[in-house]
């Protein structure tokens, strides 16, 4: 049994989005841990050390993230040394390795950031190579904690690096998981869906993690060894998959939506033209946070005013007068005037009303018209998103690049591409 503790007030009053936890728990879950507790508290001593004392009790496993700053909220060090009935130790080689950090940013160490060079006497150190503060390992009792810094990027550093090689000889090795992202339909729907899958697949468990817009399935499975495990865990998956159709995008904890469309897209080698008016840049920043895009992302224009419209895509001015710039007509030219600029293969469009102002009886907040154009010609959809601006918008940019994928896809079938899983 494994568990996980966060530390900080910060985390506890909601000033911070606690994304270590869930981040860890996949990992750790992965690796054959079940994941028995997670908890976070404030920076506080008492409560500290008897969390650690508990959490040490009952787990063999627990990584402790937060609290190993220079400040004096950071106690996270000193608590732990307390529960292990331990000195704090300065390590030199830690704080020579603090000096050359600020060194080599131009910056002299202040005083206050030696004291994340102590360290309970006995532990093993684990080096941070992307912050100040190091890790440590402390054994107590039967436990092995881990303890990290609260920067999410120097957790996982340092998780990658010294953790994860250490536990995983210790995982139970009788599990297995796997992910499956979702786009399209309510967690209440997917569940309809997969109804009696777990009667199906004994030692089978369906697990949801809602993230707006997507739902994750997680298919978990106990076995006799890891091997049986994940041989009915893939089962299961099979299963699942065959019941969710197109509204799997794809598979693994850390896939996003963006990377599964540009693999396809570049796995059929199109290219692709956006133009955007109520999504304001959404569509392109999705397809651009992945690397490489720029292989097949050739012009992402935000015309979110008329002018815009009409001066940079061509849109008459005398149709936006007659149909509105919200409408299937100056969708459709949005996107044709996208396509001819930048000679794409594919080229989507979408105009719409966020909210919360701009709606009128006949337009209401959410809707949004779509349109893809391809040498196949030019389909308009006409969809009404419910929720705020950021739900209408982020539904609107899931959805215009699902259009997209579906176009290409047609595409590549006609030309017998092979296609793209």
């Amino acid at each position: 049994m494994s568990a996980i503790l966060s530390i900080g007030t910060e985390l506890t009053r909601g000033e911070l989005v606690n994304t270590n936890a869930t981040w860890l728990a996949n990992r750790i879950t992965a690796l054959g841990f079940e994941v028995a507790t997670i908890e976070t508290i404030p920076d506080e001593k008492p409560l500290i050390i008897d969390t650690l004392l508990r959490l040490a009790a009952r787990h063999r496993v627990i990584v402790v993230t937060g609290g190993l700053g220079p400040t004096t909220d950071d106690l996270t060090t000193a608590c732990a040394a307390e529960a292990a009935g331990v000195p704090l130790e300065r390590h030199e080689p830690s704080l020579d390795a603090i000096r050359r950090r600020f060194a080599s940013l131009g910056r002299e160490m202040t005083p206050s950031n030696a004291k994340q060079a102590d360290f309970p006497k006995g532990t093993d150190v684990l080096p941070n190579p992307i912050g100040t503060a190091p890790g440590f390992l402390l054994k107590l009792g039967g436990a092995q904690l881990f303890f990290t810094p609260g920067v999410p990027s120097e957790m996982k550093r340092m998780f990658d690096d010294h953790i994860e090689p250490r536990i995983a000889p210790l995982a139970p090795s009788t599990t297995a998981q796997n992910h499956l992202k979702t786009f399209g339909q309510t967690e209440s729907r997917i569940g309809e869906l997969l109804s009696g899958i777990e009667g199906t697949f004994p030692g089978v468990t369906i697990g949801y993690r809602a993230h707006f817009p997507e739902i994750e399935v997680k298919i978990f499975a106990k076995g006799k060894s890891r091997a049986d495990a994940q041989s009915q865990a893939d089962a299961a998956t099979r299963e699942v998959r065959t019941r969710l159709g197109d509204l799997v995008y794809g598979e693994g904890a850390t896939e996003t939506f963006a990377a599964a469309f540009a693999r396809t897209l570049r796995g059929l080698g199109l290219t692709l033209a956006v133009a955007e008016s109520c999504t304001g840049g959404l569509v392109g920043h999705m397809i651009t946070s992945v690397p490489g895009s720029s292989e097949f992302l050739i012009l992402d224009a935000v015309v979110y005013s008329n002018a815009s419209k009409s001066t940079l895509l061509g849109v008459d001015p005398e149709l936006i007068r007659a149909h509105g710039a919200v409408s299937a007509e100056c969708a459709d030219a949005l996107a044709k005037g996208a396509m001819r600029v930048a000679a794409s293969d594919l080229a989507v469009a979408i105009t719409g009303i966020a909210g919360p102002g701009g709606a009128t009886d006949d337009k209401p907040v959410g809707l949004v018209y779509l349109a893809v154009s391809s040498a196949r010609g030019t389909e308009v959809v006409e969809k009404r998103f419910g929720g705020d601006r950021h739900r209408v918008q982020t539904l609107a940019a899931y959805t215009a690049l699902r259009l997209v994928e579906t176009t290409a896809r047609a595409i590549a079938e006609t030309k017998n591409v092979p296609k793209v899983s």
